[in-house]
């Protein structure tokens, strides 16, 4: 029984059974480490030349649609005359034809360019590869021309209002509907067979989803990297926003790369460091930075995942009319990572069953900027060989299998790949939920309430020690004490290191002033894989209408080494839903279920410890929380309230930390 990757038959081109498997002090250079890393650095995610670090609904309409048709029947017409005859050789200053400047016109009548990349010896239609960006086109070319060697035609094309297409940039709207056309025109022209696929990665890998969820018949298959899924992780998360969306929205604001104000170390200093020490509101910062004409505001208007993030998103309904095969990449330290899973989820809670089936996973120990080409290390936490999985290699074979009737990438063994990071191994399940296969349960206590630092700390038990005693933070706002800390000379950036970015990073463990609890289990006996995603039910009780949390978690190596593996953030109103806000009533015990940590799979060595801190951000990179209840967007120094957070765990209030185990069998 052969695996089908393709779709319904057309024109003996598709449906053909496929083989099975063969084989992120000094304010200025505080944000020098968040420009030079947010800049689309060369070799990360989208190509050699690649992407910026972050991220960064109807079916067709009638007369749409039958234009296209009729495109691509003068197309089709046209290819009957034309023959794909090799260039001369006196001609074929390379072996990939370009060309630069392409119009592609969509339903509207606004026209999108971009560039194609064909094998100079084509003599047949072959499949063709999108890349759809925001970022310049131009950035895709050392792929397309990989590709094109490859015996694929690649089409590096701008989306609308960005680089040469016309149009006006809406951020993260219109691909959906432009994608389709693009896909259509694609399949259309005589040096295309009719096969087309998608590449790309963050904001070019959430467009994948978006063109997909429009249906269009020549799309064969998606490989979203690193997608942003919007009301997940961008451009919030968990309701709480982060000063980068203005830096990236002045980086795609107008049609060209803003390059050089985006990698302004000295402009985004200076503009965090006023809204932070001088306790400006947060809705402010366009105008403090002096570009008013983005979405930024817009964005305001909408901190919960509302209707508004979720339409750029494929329905339920155009999920399980989804008929392609699917490849999802993402990494242990992408900060896109919740959004490409999030994306991974709702595939397989709405998706058809044949279509599920085709869709696979692959999570690396790899951050953003690595989720395309795979890395070795991420802030200095050095892995094995094996996390260099050769992703050219998997594309490519992917692609075959796919548009070519090719063999399933041998690496695919099965729908869920998993990278253990401490082991230097892939492991394997059908299923993301089946990674882990057990859990360690730990529950709270300290000795005398106040484990607000690492050298004094509370403990992580394997049962409830009977000690009914809270421990308790205070989080005052108005504290400026931790954004003086965060300098480009310490390289610290809590959220550059709360994405994965530093992993290393002990800063923030080690300079709480008394903002946050710590607690530590016990020494590890043995060697044991940790996989999955954490739970902490947490039962707090405020003397303030609402706050922040954050929750991080390491492992603490014999030698002192500090892992950070996976983490969690929650604005208290939303601590019962993240769409309904329920203001907290000063006093009352309530459960805060923090269910949203990255996945993580490490082996953690013998003598290992856990540590767990839980806090209060206050960051020159994340939206503050002044904790007056009121619009947070729009709180100013002037609305400030010091919270007391009392954190129970004895008793009723049974607080406790479930570990996800993979266990390995005895051999």
């Amino acid at each position: 029984m052969h695996d089908c990757a393709g779709k319904c038959s057309r024109g003996g081109q598709r449906g053909h059974p496929l083989p099975a498997v063969t084989g992120w002090p000094s304010l200025r250079g505080v944000v020098a480490v968040a420009a030079s890393a947010a800049l689309p650095p060369q070799g990360s995610v989208e190509s050699e030349t690649s992407m910026t670090v972050r991220r960064f609904v109807s079916l067709p309409a009638a007369l749409g649609a039958a234009a296209l048709s009729a495109a691509r029947l003068s197309a089709a017409l046209s290819a009957a005359t034309l023959l794909l005859t090799p260039l001369p050789a006196s001609a074929q200053l390379s072996d990939v034809q370009m060309e630069w400047g392409v119009t592609i016109p969509v339903r509207d009548g606004t026209e999108l360019r971009g560039t194609i990349y064909r094998p100079a010896d084509q003599t047949e239609p072959l499949p063709v590869i999108l890349g759809f960006t925001p970022y310049i086109a131009d950035i895709y070319h050392g792929k397309a021309r990989y590709y094109a060697r490859r015996g694929y035609v690649f089409a590096a094309v701008d989306v609308r209002g960005r680089g040469n297409s016309d149009g006006v940039f809406e951020p993260f709207h219109d691909a959906d509907r432009d994608g389709h056309d693009v896909v259509e025109w694609l399949a259309a022209q005589p040096w295309s067979n009719g096969k087309v696929a998608m590449y790309g990665a963050s904001y070019g890998g959430w467009d994948q989803w978006a063109t997909a969820k429009e249906l269009p018949p020549s799309l064969e298959s998606i490989v979203p990297a690193a997608a942003a899924y919007l009301g997940t992780d961008f451009p919030f998360v968990h309701n709480v926003f982060v000063p980068y969306n203005m830096t990236w929205l002045t980086f795609t604001s107008g049609k060209a790369a803003q390059s050089t104000i985006f990698g302004d170390a000295e402009l985004w200093a200076d503009a965090f460091g006023e809204r932070y020490f001088n306790h400006r509101p947060f809705a402010e910062l366009d105008q403090i930075v002096g570009n008013l004409t983005t979405r930024f505001q817009t964005w305001m208007e909408h901190p919960t995942p509302d209707e508004y993030w979720l339409a750029s998103a494929p329905s339920p309904e155009q999920l399980a009319a989804m008929d392609i095969p699917i490849l999802t990449i993402t990494g242990h330290y992408d900060g896109d990572q919740r959004g490409a899973l999030q994306h991974y989820r709702m595939h397989m809670r709405h998706g058809n069953e044949a279509a599920k089936a085709r869709h696979y996973l692959v999570i690396g120990p790899w951050n953003h900027g690595g989720v395309g080409t795979s890395v070795d290390q991420v802030g200095g936490l050095e892995f094995g060989p094996n996390a260099l999985l050769p992703q050219d290699s998997l594309r490519k074979a992917w692609y075959d299998w796919t548009l070519k009737d090719g063999p399933r990438p041998w690496f695919l063994e099965k729908r869920v790949a998993v990278y253990i990071a401490g082991r230097d191994a892939w492991e394997y399940a059908d299923a993301l939920e089946e990674v882990a296969n057990d859990q360690l349960v730990y529950y709270f206590d300290s000795a005398d309430g106040r484990p607000n630092d690492v050298f004094r700390s509370g403990t992580l038990a394997p049962e409830p020690t009977g000690n009914t005693r809270a421990d308790s933070y205070v989080y005052d706002p108005l504290d400026t004490r931790p954004g003086r800390f965060e300098s480009f000379e310490s390289g610290n950036n809590l959220s550059h290191f709360f994405w994965g970015e530093q992993p290393l990073n002990q800063h923030f463990a080690l300079n709480m002033f008394d903002n946050g609890l710590v607690y530590h289990t016990e020494p590890f006996e043995t060697e044991t894989d940790l996989a999955g995603f954490m739970e902490f039910d947490a039962w707090m009780s405020l003397d303030v209408p609402d706050t922040d949390f954050m929750v991080t978690v390491y492992e603490i190596m014999p030698d002192g080494t500090s892992i950070f593996l996976t983490g969690d953030i929650m604005r208290a109103r939303y601590r019962n839903s993240r769409t309904v806000e329920e203001l907290v009533t000063p006093g009352e015990v309530d459960l805060y279920r923090f269910d949203g940590f990255q996945f993580f799979a490490r082996q953690i060595a013998a003598g290992s410890r856990l540590r767990l801190i839980l806090n209060s951000p206050n960051s020159l990179w994340l939206q503050k929380n002044y904790n007056s209840g009121g619009r947070v967007t729009h709180e100013s120094g002037a609305d400030a309230r010091t919270a007391t957070i009392t954190f129970h765990h004895g008793g009723q209030y049974q607080s406790r930390l479930s570990v996800p185990v993979r266990r390995r069998p005895v051999s």
